[in-house]
């Protein structure tokens, strides 16, 4: 029987600080860009807490476990491309962490929300307020700065609506719940990855490879 067709099989693919992550990151921003307008202290510290997730993710990138690494995930130009080719042609290979494609746009997001958090930040020094307050910085303002600010909001929310539609496609192609995926943190056990080679049996241990968190 191949691997594939046991539908209880899973094997673990995000750890759970990454999980906890994504999903505070996910009600930060919404919080962000709902209290915008009305709340203005609840928009400013949600952009805190943006930022100190972008700082824990940036340093877990460098040091934590193997797909939350960027190492692991980061691919070059023409493996983005030939995977995105084969996304197209619904016949993409499978990868226990993030794609090519995905990847590319982990690092979009992770940029340009780094962008709104820090002109925002400027933003508020202006004013006297936040860590940048008192510095060079405090000078940076005027009706520009705004605009710039909203514009990387708005880009920041087409990103968004890309990704959630590009993983709405993905799970659909590849028969996996992304969503819930990194709710449990755990993937199809599938005999390939392209990513992972499963003979490769001390880099999972068995306990990681199949059965309930």
């Amino acid at each position: 029987m191949p691997i594939e067709s046991s539908t209880h099989a899973t094997v673990k693919a995000w750890d759970p600080l990454i999980r906890i992550f994504h999903w505070s990151l996910v009600l930060s921003v919404v919080i962000a860009f709902i209290s915008e307008d009305d709340w203005m202290n609840v928009h400013i510290w949600s952009g805190y807490a943006v930022s100190l997730l972008i700082g824990f993710r940036l340093l877990w990138g460098l040091v934590g476990t193997r797909n939350a690494r960027f190492t692991s995930f980061v691919r070059s130009r023409r493996v983005v491309m030939q995977h995105l080719k084969g996304m197209l042609a619904f016949k993409a290979p499978h990868y226990l962490g993030h794609n090519p494609v995905a990847a590319v746009m982990v690092l979009l997001l992770l940029s340009s929300i780094t962008l709104v958090a820090f002109s925002g930040v400027i933003m508020i020094a202006g004013e006297g307020q936040g860590p940048l307050a008192h510095t060079m910085f405090s000078s940076w303002n005027g009706k520009w700065l705004e605009e710039i600010h909203e514009f990387l909001a708005h880009f920041t929310l087409l990103l968004i609506v890309t990704h959630v539609s590009g993983v709405i496609f993905s799970s659909l192609l590849e028969g996996e719940n992304l969503a819930r995926a990194m709710l449990t943190g755990r993937k199809k056990l599938r005999s390939h990855w392209e990513d992972f080679d499963l003979a490769q049996q001390t880099a999972i241990p068995p306990d990681h490879r199949a059965g309930p968190d």
